[in-house]
């Protein structure tokens, strides 16, 4: 979803782009403490509260996804989006077929910054799963931190469980990301 947006608010013209732009770029100030209780009613309406939807699902609409996504749209020549719309290809095969490929780094680095932040957003977690059974790896450490006899031992073999997930999906899309990072460091 953050593509598609990114890619309409790149080079789609239409009427208060502006202000949608803007108020995409204020909701990034925003801390998610504000956001917390309607998203906490949200997922108790969609009966997702206690799952680990109500965990994933708040990031899927992130706006810096929506940000970074636009920022790759924008170094998309339009010439090659004219040529395709001459040859009489639809916006959605457009997009799928020309735009997807030319963002792909993006959409890779952006895949590791959302699982990064979904995976260590304890708050979020705390707040959204309330039985053991649901607990990440995060809330299950701090579970264990929290009682009174802490096994040391215990604890740094879950610190770095936790960690492996983490680097399993930095090695996996390593090469879009470095490629997403240094794509506008070098002009050409």
């Amino acid at each position: 979803t953050a593509a598609m947006a990114g890619y309409a608010l790149a080079k789609k013209r239409f009427r208060g782009r502006a202000i949608l732009f803007g108020l995409i770029v204020c909701a990034m100030a925003l801390p998610k403490q504000v956001i917390l209780i309607p998203l906490l009613r949200e997922m108790s309406d969609l009966h997702l509260y206690d799952t680990l939807w109500a965990v994933i699902f708040p990031t899927v609409g992130w706006p810096f996804g929506v940000f970074l996504m636009k920022q790759f749209s924008e170094s998309i020549p339009g010439e090659i989006l004219e040529a395709a719309r001459v040859d009489g290809s639809s916006e959605l095969r457009t997009f799928t077929t020309i735009v997807v490929p030319m963002i792909k780094p993006g959409i890779g680095a952006l895949a590791i910054f959302t699982f990064i932040n979904s995976w260590n957003d304890y708050f979020m977690q705390l707040i959204m799963l309330s039985s053991g059974s649901n607990f990440t790896i995060s809330l299950g450490i701090a579970t264990l931190q929290a009682e009174t006899s802490v096994d040391m031992g215990m604890l740094m073999a879950g610190a770095a469980l936790a960690a492996i997930p983490i680097i399993v999906v930095f090695l996996v899309f390593q090469k879009y990301f470095t490629q997403g990072i240094t794509m506008g460091a070098v002009k050409g």
